[in-house]
Formats: structure tokens, sequence, C-alpha cells
């Protein structure tokens, strides 16, 4: 099944990521377009939740239960292979070379998620199947409360949530060495994982309540659960900090609130009959962003690398990268610092929309 407000959902989503990617300066960037120093959460946070949470909800709609695993498996490793081709670029240096990111985790969550599915699919029950999806949620979210607060790293402390102390960081540093995002540490290690495929879960939950519901609308059956997940992580934040870099469980729990409430609004209105031509049209452009959402991931790091790696003379004659040349030769003169950095993001999306386009006039779409 394939819905509409999917599409657009997973297109804002890309939307944002290209946004936030590429300013055109990096020391003038509006507050709500950077991540949180560490606790607590900016716009920019609720991102890479958001398209896990697709991930989660595609995953459903789209029936993996049927799926070998095999099929799984594969397509896992091919998302944990552009992952890491990604990382190496363009260079491909062993020694610095970092093993964990964004692509690896979606992999991850995406196998995990799909086993986890699998095994607790009720043919026929989607209640029952909510049911159990729910108890899985509240084992990772749980489970790795428990693993940080009560288990203390060798020659750490338990419960610490600094970024080289708590024991994710350990963990890392123990099975990858340096080959880490900071040597010491990295935001989309290994035991912050657990909590990721919770939020991955929480879209699964939404794609069975729309799908096995259907024709009926569940917007706000998904409406009501989102605000209250956003309740419930924000209660927990007292206690256990919402914080990107660690997917703490109440991170995990507010994001995945909020991509429910996001759905459900989007479905409400893009899947229940009260769309209008007008709407649909302004939509359109995040269908096509949605559409290919891996193409425009893997080409827009490989060019944000290229554009940093390739050098031009600047004006003392010192080299300056393509990205900076760029920048204040076509944008710095127009206006202020964050108003023209975020100039040069918005150009840069529309340079890959207008890529996507091309792409999906042609119905070129990858998938894995």
């Amino acid at each position: 099944m394939r819905l509409r407000s999917l599409d657009v959902f997973r297109g804002l989503t890309m939307a944002g990521m290209v946004i936030v990617n590429n300013p055109g300066d990096w020391n003038a960037v509006y507050a709500p377009l950077l991540h949180a120093a560490w606790h607590g959460w900016t716009p920019t946070d609720l991102i890479f939740p958001a398209f896990l949470f697709i991930v989660g909800a595609s995953m459903a709609l789209g029936a993996p239960e049927r799926l070998a695993p095999a099929t799984v498996l594969r397509r896992g490793a091919v998302l944990v292979a552009f992952g890491l081709f990604l990382s190496g670029f363009p260079y491909f240096n062993p020694s610095r070379w970092r093993i964990p990111g964004v692509l690896q985790r979606i992999g991850l969550c995406y196998v995990i998620t799909a086993f986890v599915w699998q095994a607790l699919a009720a043919r026929g029950d989607a209640p029952a199947t909510v049911r159990r999806l729910a108890g899985a949620i509240a084992v990772c979210l749980l489970g790795y409360w428990a693993l940080i607060a009560l288990v203390a790293p060798p020659g750490g402390m338990a419960g610490d949530l600094t970024a080289e102390g708590n024991l994710g960081a350990w963990l890392d540093r123990t099975v990858f060495g340096t080959h880490l995002w900071k040597t010491t540490w990295d935001p989309e290690g290994l035991l912050s994982s657990l909590p990721a495929v919770g939020t991955t879960l929480m879209g699964v939950v939404a794609g069975v309540w729309i799908g096995r519901a259907r024709p009926v609308c569940m917007a706000p059956s998904l409406i009501g659960a989102g605000a209250a997940a956003m309740v419930v992580g924000s209660l927990w934040d007292v206690v256990f900090p919402i914080n990107k870099s660690l997917w703490t469980s109440s991170y995990a729990l507010f994001t995945g609130g909020a991509a429910m409430l996001m759905l459900g609004l989007l479905h409400r209105r893009l899947d229940d009959g009260r769309s209008t031509p007008m709407f649909n049209r302004l939509t359109e452009p995040f269908v096509v962003l949605g559409r290919n959402a891996l193409a425009l991931f893997v080409v827009s790091g490989l060019v944000a690398k290229l554009l940093i790696v390739l050098t031009l003379p600047g004006p003392a004659g010192t080299p300056v990268s393509l990205q900076r040349w760029l920048y204040e030769a076509a944008f710095a003169p127009l206006g202020p610092p964050k108003v023209t950095s975020l100039l040069y993001a918005l150009a840069t999306l529309g340079m890959f929309y207008a890529l996507l386009v091309w792409q999906h006039r042609r119905r070129l779409y990858w998938s894995v």
C-alpha cells in the first residue's frame, strides 16, 4: 500500500536534512537548524528519528512479514554498504574510516525491526499485533534506560551521560577502536541503536494501524497517540534527559511521538478524501523528494564532500574549497550572513530537486 501522506512526510524529512546539512557558512546558521549542543532538542533533532519512523511505517504498509530472511538481510546490507562508502569517500583511508553512521544505523534498525515484526505479527489481528509491538518498544526503551542508568562501564560509573563516559561509548571503543565520529564516541553507536529500534517499531505500529484499518481513517488515533508519547517523553526527560547523540529513551519516545503526530495530520488531509487539487500541487515537490530518498541521501552526501575536497585559488593565493568559493562569490554579497547561509542551503536543495524531478518523470527510483 502506498500512501501519499507517507511520501510527503518522507519528502519533508529529506528536505529538512538537505537544508541543515548544507549551510553556506557553519558559523552563520539559525539556531533551529543546528542540533542541540547536548541535552535538549531543536527541530533539527526531529529529522533522523522521523526517517527511522518512516522506515518502520513503510515496512508495515509493504507487509515484510512475507519477505524471506535473506531479502531482509540483503536490504540491510545494502544500506550499510552505502553508509560505509559515504564514510570513506573520497580518500578511503582505512586508518580514519568511520564505521558507524546514519545509513548503517538505518540498515541495522531495518533488519532488527523486520525480524521483530515477523516474530510478533498476529495474522489478521491488528490490535494484538499493536499490543505485542508496544511491548517490544517498552523492552527497547526501558532496557536501554536500565543499561545506561545501572551498568557501569569498566573504569567508569553507572548513569554517566557524558559523551565519552557513557556505557555506549565504552562499547563502541571496544568494538570499533578509534573508527568513530569523534574517535572516542559516536552518536550512531551500537548500544544506542537499541532505542532507535524502538523508534522504528513506533513507525511499524503506525503502519499497522493505517494498513489494517483501511478504509477507515486512523488519523485521530495517530494524532492522539503521538501527542501522548510526546508528553510521556517530556516527563521522562526529567530523569533521563532528551538527548539525540545518546538517543535516550525519552528522546526516542518524544521524537517518535512527534513523527506519529505529523503522519496523522498528513494522513487526515491527504489520504482521507479531504485534499484539494491545490493542496496536492503544493505537496507534489515533497512527493518527488520522498519517492527517491535514498538517491537524495547518497548523492547529496557525495556532492557535499566533493565541494569541500575540490579547491580553487583564493584571494591571497591560498586554496579555498569549491563550496566556500561558490558561497563567497554568489551568496555572501546578497545580505546578512545567516540569511545568505540559508539561501545557499535552499539553492542546494533546489539543485537536487531538479535532479529528482528528472528521475521522477522517468520513474527512476533507487531502492534496496
